[in-house]
Formats: C-alpha cells, structure tokens, sequence
C-alpha cells in the first residue's frame, strides 16, 4: 500500500493536493502526518523525503517527492487522475503546471489555515492580478468542458491542484465571479474536503511561525479551533 507523507492539515496546502486526489479517487494510502516544527523542518522532513518538504509518496522502496510528480506517477497506476478526454487533459495539466509554478502573491499573502477567517489588511496589486487570471482560467475551463469541475464531469488532478486554493477563497473572502464562487462550493463540499477540513480544525498543534503569518496579514475575524 502507498504511504503518503505529510505536514500539518491546517497548514499544508502542498500535503492536500495529493490526499484528496488519492482519497476521492478511492486510491488507497497509508496517512503519515509529521507536524511542522517551530522554524525549519527540514531536518525531521529529510526522514522520509529527500528535499525535506512534504508531500511525499512512498510506493514500496520508492520514493516520489513533489505534488505534480505524485499524480503523474499515480495516473500512471489508476484510472481518472486525469481527464479521458486529450483536450481536457492537456489543459488540466496546463492549469495544474501553472497553479504548481506560480501565484506566488495568493500563497504569501493568503497563507492556508482551514480553521480561520481572516479580513486582509492591505492586499496587493499583484495579489489582484493574480485573482483576476485565477477567476478567467476557471472559468475557462468551467465553461469549455461543462463543468461542475474544472476539466469537465469528474474530479481530476486539476481540481486537487486547486483544492488549496478552496479554503483559502473561503479563509479570506477572497472576490471572485458567479462561476468561481460556485466552483469552490463544490470543492468544498466534497467528501474528501470536508474530511480534511474536520481533521485540521481538530489538530492540536499550532506552529508559532504559520500563526504569525496568518495574523500579519490581517485581521483575524473566527478561529474554529476548540482553543481559538
């Protein structure tokens, strides 16, 4: 059986990706959870990954780190990671490439923490910019492939890449349009998503550096945790 390494899930929008694919495809894993240590957890992450980063996938004696890397090498072994139709699937992994590589200001200045909800201080421009295309690439997808998921009918590795994405719309209230809106509903109403919701907002661990930098970013309005 896989075992699937990662962090913290109040924090870790990189350990999601893979655990939902994984977990709403039925592709079963054995969870292994290392919670973050207080600055650098490169140490305890080199254990068992050899960037010292999460995710990672054990598959016997084999290891495969990076998110993208875990769902080429599961679509290579299950059915449905990836969209049957081409057209759909060349543009589920261009959205998903360019979700893996970039929106830099949505991961700063949004950082994922299922449990809170936050009213931004000052968001910057480049933060806008990069809402703007994320609204016009769902929607493009949403609407050329039916929808109600980003590459057509089904669930598939571009809507876990976005998954994260998901709970940060909801943490910070974040403006996007009717479609996107809707989009994220979804997302997070799945099985799966609200799993991994519950399991975070029940962790006992809260690592001072991720608290910090949710709190620079704004105010904070709910913690849903039992000691927020």
């Amino acid at each position: 059986m896989y075992r699937l390494h990662i962090a913290n899930k109040n924090y870790s929008s990189w350990s999601l990706r893979p655990w939902v694919l994984m977990r709403h495809l039925e592709i079963p894993f054995e969870e292994q959870l290392t919670a973050f240590d207080t600055g650098s957890s490169w140490r305890s992450f080199r254990a068992f990954s050899p960037t010292g980063k999460v995710p990672c996938l054990e598959d016997g004696e084999r290891g495969i780190w990076e998110s993208l890397a875990i769902a080429e090498y599961l679509a290579e072994r299950h059915a449905g990671v990836w969209p049957r139709d081409e057209a759909a699937r060349a543009w589920a992994r261009s959205a998903s490439a360019e979700m893996h590589a970039g929106f830099g200001a949505l991961r700063d200045e949004c950082p994922m923490n299922c449990a809170a909800r936050v009213r931004l201080s000052s968001p910057s421009a480049a933060l806008g910019q990069e809402l703007e295309r994320l609204d016009e690439l769902w929607q493009e997808g949403l609407s050329r492939f039916g929808g109600p998921f980003l590459a057509g009918a089904d669930f598939s590795a571009v809507d876990a890449f976005f998954a994260p994405v998901a709970f940060r719309v909801r943490s910070f209230g974040l403006e996007l349009g009717e479609a996107s809106r809707v989009y994220v509903d979804t997302l997070l109403d799945l099985p799966a998503m609200r799993q991994w919701d519950a399991d975070a907002v029940a962790e006992p661990w809260r690592e001072p550096g991720h608290e910090d930098d949710l709190l620079a970013r704004g105010t904070l309005l709910e913690d849903r945790r039992e000691n927020g």
